[in-house]
């Protein structure tokens, strides 16, 4: 299995609306290998959902193949008001374990952090796994294919990197910025 991913989002000009102070991006921990189910039901409900899929290509004996996988494995993201309708519908789907952060409720996800996520899977640069990072100068792309992209910045061994991280579920992903112009955010 490769740790450098290839696109598997639709649509990439799609922008996120503008975050109100009721409706917001949560994250909800799934039972492994249940997150497509799980993002169904949510649809089903009428709430949105988002699970970033990405293809790698898996190894056999006999043959290679390309399959689609979660980007965040256990994982998938939950735009609505958390109120207790909405609540109560997300804890009816068998596979929900639960949402991420602390208490029922959940911790909310800054819609910046899902918005660079779809924005890094639309374009067609490199990118890999990496470790979640809580230090580090946080840093924006200025101009570019990548213009707006924010994360935090990574010089290792002469290559420079993005990270760009949901806090909330602790992963990250590395995108290779060497040529591209960053600034201080």
């Amino acid at each position: 299995m490769s740790t450098f991913g290839q696109i598997g989002e639709t649509n990439p000009a799609m922008k996120l609306p503008v975050e109100s102070e009721d409706v917001r991006w949560y994250a909800l921990h799934t039972r492994s290998r249940h997150e497509r189910v799980v993002a169904h039901r949510l649809r089903e409900c009428g709430l949105e959902a988002y699970l970033p899929m990405v293809q790698e290509v898996h190894r056999w004996s006999d043959r290679k193949k390309k399959i689609e996988v979660p980007l965040f494995s256990c994982y998938v993201f939950l735009r609505c008001e958390l109120n207790p309708e909405n609540r109560n519908h997300v804890y009816q789907i068998d596979s929900v374990l639960g949402f991420v952060g602390g208490g029922a409720a959940g911790m909310a996800i800054p819609n910046e952090e899902i918005e660079s996520v779809r924005l890094l899977l639309s374009l067609t640069a490199p990118w890999r796994s990496h470790p979640f990072l809580r230090a580090g100068q946080r840093v924006r792309v200025n101009g570019g294919a990548m213009d707006g992209v924010e994360g935090i910045f990574l010089s290792e061994n002469g290559d420079q990197s993005l990270i760009i991280s949901v806090n909330a579920i602790q992963r990250s992903l590395a995108v290779r910025i060497d040529g591209y112009d960053v600034i201080p955010v």
